[in-house]
């Protein structure tokens, strides 16, 4: 930084190129006031487009909005990417309506304003209903068509509503659109199948991918394993290597889910320690999974034990998992007990408090009730 000053302070002839090229060194280096110091002292008629956005994108990756949207509104000119930087900005910053609002205000949006707030605005901020609001306005315009990236935004909104008749007129859709041609909309499609409880659908539509990935497969595997059908997702899992393709985390999670639906606690055990052969990495979902298993096929102390060993600290997935285990098998004790844990790491939840005023309650413990009201 202290060159890059040197030189600058040594021009005799500066210049827009020259004072944009010195403040995008400062930005990325995550000095903005220094970066804003010097934005102010340029002169008006070397102030220029890339110069104003440089300092927003700055902002924006601060997630300070505010100083980035009054730098946006005092830009001379904005096209359609600076009005979408910020459009992305807000949802980055789960402000949905602020983004709408410069959405609407767009004079000329493109495919990717109407992607981003599709996506980065209302999907990746679970508006799944907004989601697909959306799509239907794009259609209406008539002035883009959706593409693969849009659809499959879509297709995961739906997949997250479980709306089986609107994922079938959107099948329709990308075959008219010739869009299942694309693998990711296809891995999509065979997930919102599964997440709609038509596995066999999804199968023919991995049946009819003429040029399946890894991603594809998982689709697959982790449909069926949802439905219940465990030894379906193995087998397919074997097709799966057989065609030579590599599994990775995503891969054995399905496959340990399956197990987990099926019960198969020494298939779970097996492919749980292959994954150290397969040189893939052990995470927090996989060990969630054994957590649940030993739950259902009533192993609890063993469960809490893992709980405890495990390399990672349990979130509240597993420990409302675990929770509703212990209170399947009546084990009051040892339910009060994660409760209680789980309480103390989500203060917010009300959930957990729930849980537990209710355990007393079935226990007529009716003063410990009385303090969590």
């Amino acid at each position: 930084m202290g060159f890059a000053k040197k030189v600058f302070d040594e021009m005799v002839d500066r210049s827009s190129v020259s004072w944009t090229a010195l403040i995008v060194s400062y930005v990325r280096n995550g000095e903005m006031g220094v970066a804003k110091e010097l934005f102010d002292i340029i002169p008006e008629c070397e102030k220029d487009t890339a110069t104003f956005n440089v300092m927003i994108d700055g902002y924006v990756k601060l997630e300070e909005m505010e100083p980035a949207k009054k730098l946006f509104d005092a830009m001379p000119k904005r096209n359609v990417v600076y009005w979408t930087n910020m459009i992305d900005g807000y949802c980055s910053n789960g402000d949905v309506d602020k983004a709408r609002l410069l959405f609407d205000s767009i004079p000329e949006r493109n495919l990717y304003s109407w992607n981003t707030m599709m996506i980065g605005g209302y999907f990746q901020n679970k508006q799944p209903h907004e989601t697909i609001s959306l799509f239907h306005e794009l259609l209406m315009e008539k002035t883009y068509d959706p593409d693969d990236v849009t659809v499959v935004s879509v297709l995961l909104a739906i997949a997250d509503l479980g709306d089986l008749d609107m994922g079938i007129w959107v099948h329709e859709f990308v075959k008219w659109k010739k869009l299942d041609r694309s693998s990711n909309v296809c891995t999509v499609l065979i997930d919102m199948y599964a997440e709609c409880g038509k596995i066999d659908k999804a199968r023919r539509v991995f049946d009819e991918v003429q040029q399946k990935k890894t991603c594809t497969w998982n689709a697959l595997i982790n449909g069926l394993a949802i439905n219940g059908r465990a030894m379906e997702a193995l087998e397919v899992f074997s097709d799966m290597r057989i065609h030579g393709f590599k599994p990775n985390e995503i891969t054995m999670l399905g496959v340990l889910s399956a197990c987990n639906h099926g019960g198969l606690v020494e298939e779970w055990m097996r492919w749980f320690k292959a994954m150290e052969e397969l040189r893939l990495t052990t995470k927090i979902e996989h060990y969630g999974c054994l957590v649940d298993l030993l739950g259902r096929v009533g192993c609890l102390e063993e469960a809490e034990k893992l709980i405890e060993s495990m390399p990672y600290e349990a979130n509240g997935i597993i420990l409302s998992s675990f929770i509703f285990s212990c209170g399947y098998a009546k084990d009051v004790t040892r339910d009060e007990r994660v409760i209680k844990k789980a309480i103390n790491m989500e203060l917010w939840n009300d959930g957990d408090y729930i849980m537990l005023r209710n355990l007393y309650a079935i226990e007529r413990r009716w003063g410990d009730v009385e303090e969590i009201k």
